[in-house]
C-alpha cells in the first residue's frame, strides 16, 4: 500500500506540473439595435449596443480570451473592428476584406485574445458609414498584476470618447458619397455621446477626489476632424499611446487625430469645484466646441464659462507630435523593457512609397486612392477567396508599385488593392514605429533623420498637408491586414489597401485540382458560394474555422 501511495503521489505531482492553466475567458453578449438620440437637438437614428450610445466599455487584461456573441437586430449587415492586434491570423479582425458581415437577424461569436498587449483603444463598425450612427465604445487592455507600470495606480480609470458628429443619418451620408459628393463639415462635437455648452448646466460625467490622480483614456472616434482636448486649469500627463508607454511629459492640451487614443494622468490639485473638459475641432476656420463637466467630490462652485483657448495651426500640432517618445525602461505587456527591442538595428528589406491621391471617375464621382489605386470591396472577402485558392478570380496582387511614378498617380484606377509581403520570422510587434514626419518631399537621404531609438510604437500616424511620414513595419504576423485612412469618407471612397503577410492558409486537404475547378458564384447569407462542375458548396463558420458544406446539408 505504501508503494502504491508513493507511485500515485508521484503521478499526481507530474500531472500538476504538466497541466497548464489557460488564460482567463471573458464572455459578453451584445445586441445591436437602432435607437433615437438627439445630441445636437435633432432626433436621429443611431446604432446602439445593448441600448447604449456609446456602447459598453470592454475592459480586459493582457492575454485574456474575449468571447463576444454579437446579435445583429439591424436591417443591414454589420461588422465590428478595433485597434487591438490579432495574432497569427486575421479571421477575427472584423474588416470587410477578411470577415463575412453578420446578416440582419443573425449572430456571430467573436473569439480573440489580447495577446501580449496593453493600451487604450475603441471598437466600432467597419461597414460603410455605420460609424456615423454610433456602434462604437471604449476598449481597454490593462497590464497584468505581475508587470509593473511606470506610474502609481490611479484612483480610477475613465474612458473619454470625443468625435465630430453629423445630424444626417449614416445612410444619407453614404448616399452623398455614392453620388460623387463629399459628406461636408460636421455639425458638432460630442464627448461621450453628448454635446455640452459652457452654461453651467448638466450633470458631471466624472467625479474626482481632491488630491487624487486619475487615468483618462481619450479616443477620437469621429469621422473626419482632428480634435484638441483640454481640461480647465489642469495639466495633462501623457503616459500611454495606443499600447506603448511614453515619456511622461506634461501638456496643457493634446491634439488627437481621427482614430487615435491617448492614456493620460490628471491630478485633482485645483480648488474643489466644477471644471470643464473641452474638445474642439482643429484646422477649421469655424471652430466647433463641446464641453463636459468634471466635479470635485465635496466641491462647491460652478465651472468658469471662460474656456481655455485651443492652439492654432498645424505646425503646433507637428511640434507636439515630435515630443512623443517611447519609454525605453518601462515594461509593456511583457516583463522585458520596451527598449530591449532595438528596431533601429533591423535591416530594411523593402521600401514602399504610398502617395495620397484624389480624383474623379466618370467625370464627376469623387474617389480617393493610394498611389493611384482606389480600393473597392469585393462581394467575396479577399481573404476567403485566397483561403479557398480562387484569389485570381477575385483580385490581383501588387496592383501598386513600390515606387509609383507621376503617371501612376495621375489617374485613378478603381479595383481591389492588395500587396503581398513575405513573412519575416522576428519578434512579434504588430504595430508600426513612426520614425519621422516633416514638411517637404521625401528622398532616400531623409533616412538619416529617422528616429531609430525611441520612436513610439502605435497603430496610427497623421501626415500633415504637404508633409511626409516614415514608418517602420515588421511583417511577422501572418494574415490579411488592412491599412487605411481613418478619415471615413476617404476610406469609403478607396483610400485603403490590404497587405497579405506570409503564405495563404489553405484548408487542410484542399487539392490543386479543386482550386483549378472551383469558381466563385455569388455572395449569399453564408458569405460565399463556390461552384464545382457537379457540386455547389456554401461557406459557413463552424467552431473556429471556415467549412465547405454541400448545398442542402445545412
Amino acid at each position: 500500500m505504501v508503494r502504491k501511495s508513493v507511485i500515485l503521489g508521484f503521478l499526481l505531482t507530474v500531472l500538476t506540473t504538466v497541466i497548464k492553466a489557460e488564460d482567463p475567458y471573458l464572455f459578453f453578449t451584445w445586441k445591436v439595435t437602432y435607437g433615437t438620440i438627439s445630441p445636437l437637438g435633432i432626433p436621429q437614428k443611431a446604432i446602439m449596443i445593448n441600448d447604449k450610445f456609446p456602447g459598453p466599455n470592454l475592459n480586459t487584461t493582457t492575454n485574456n480570451n474575449i468571447v463576444i456573441n454579437v446579435i445583429n437586430n439591424l436591417d443591414e449587415p454589420f461588422l465590428f473592428t478595433s485597434g487591438m492586434q490579432h495574432r497569427k491570423n486575421s479571421w477575427q479582425d472584423g474588416m470587410p476584406g477578411t470577415t463575412c458581415p453578420i446578416p440582419p437577424g443573425k449572430n456571430f461569436t467573436y473569439h480573440f485574445q489580447a495577446k501580449d498587449q496593453i493600451g487604450s483603444y475603441f471598437y466600432y463598425p467597419s461597414l460603410g458609414l455605420q460609424r456615423a450612427a454610433g456602434g462604437f465604445g471604449g476598449l481597454r487592455i490593462n497590464s497584468r498584476a505581475l508587470i509593473p507600470v511606470p506610474y502609481a495606480d490611479p484612483e480610477d480609470d475613465y474612458t473619454v470618447l470625443i468625435g465630430d458628429w453629423y445630424t444626417k443619418t449614416h445612410v444619407a451620408l453614404k448616399d452623398n458619397l455614392d453620388s460623387g459628393r463629399s459628406i461636408g463639415r460636421p455639425e458638432g462635437v460630442l464627448i461621450n455621446g453628448k454635446a455640452g455648452k459652457p452654461d453651467g448646466t448638466g450633470e458631471p460625467i466624472f467625479t474626482m477626489k481632491p488630491g487624487k490622480t486619475y487615468k483618462y483614456r481619450i479616443c477620437n472616434v469621429g469621422l473626419k476632424m482632428a480634435l484638441n482636448f483640454r481640461i480647465q486649469n489642469h495639466k495633462i500627463k501623457l503616459v500611454e499611446l495606443e499600447g506603448s508607454h511614453t515619456l511622461q511629459n506634461l501638456y496643457d492640451s493634446l491634439d488627437l487625430h481621427v482614430g487615435q487614443c491617448f492614456g493620460v494622468l490628471v491630478t485633482a490639485d485645483q480648488e474643489p469645484k466644477d471644471y470643464y473638459m473641452v474638445a474642439s475641432t482643429r484646422f477649421l476656420k469655424t471652430v466647433l466646441t463641446s464641453t463636459a463637466l468634471l466635479r470635485y467630490e465635496g466641491g462647491k462652485g460652478a465651472a468658469s464659462p471662460e474656456l481655455p483657448k485651443p492652439p492654432v495651426g498645424w505646425a503646433w500640432s507637428l511640434n507636439q507630435f515630435r515630443s512623443f517618445r517611447w519609454n525605453l525602461t518601462a515594461s509593456a505587456a511583457r516583463p522585458n523593457p520596451q527598449g530591449s527591442y532595438h528596431y533601429g538595428k533591423i535591416n530594411i528589406t523593402r521600401s514602399i512609397k504610398l502617395v495620397n491621391t484624389v480624383g474623379k471617375i466618370e467625370g464627376k464621382k469623387l474617389r480617393y486612392a493610394l498611389s493611384g489605386v482606389s480600393h473597392v470591396e469585393t462581394e467575396t472577402p479577399i481573404k476567403l477567396a485566397q483561403y479557398f485558392g480562387v484569389a485570381d478570380k477575385v483580385f490581383k496582387y501588387d496592383t501598386i508599385k513600390d515606387e509609383p511614378t507621376k503617371v501612376d498617380t495621375s489617374n485613378i484606377l478603381v479595383q481591389p488593392n492588395v500587396l503581398k509581403i513575405e513573412h519575416q520570422h522576428l519578434v512579434q510587434r504588430g504595430l508600426m514605429c513612426v520614425c519621422r514626419v516633416e514638411p517637404g518631399k521625401w528622398t532616400p537621404a531623409k533616412r538619416k533623420n529617422y528616429n531609430l531609438l525611441d520612436a513610439v510604437y502605435r497603430h496610427t500616424i497623421q501626415v500633415y498637408p504637404k508633409c511626409w511620414g516614415a514608418i517602420l513595419l515588421t511583417f511577422d504576423n501572418c494574415g490579411m491586414w488592412n491599412i487605411r485612412s481613418e478619415i471615413l469618407e476617404k476610406r469609403y471612397l478607396g483610400q485603403q489597401l490590404y497587405v497579405n503577410v506570409g503564405p495563404p492558409d489553405y484548408p487542410r486537404g484542399m487539392s490543386t485540382a479543386f482550386q483549378q475547378t472551383v469558381s466563385v458564384v455569388a455572395l449569399s447569407r453564408a458569405c460565399l458560394i463556390l461552384s464545382l462542375p457537379e457540386t455547389r458548396f456554401n461557406l459557413v463558420w463552424r467552431g473556429s474555422a471556415w467549412r465547405l458544406v454541400a448545398q442542402g446539408r445545412w
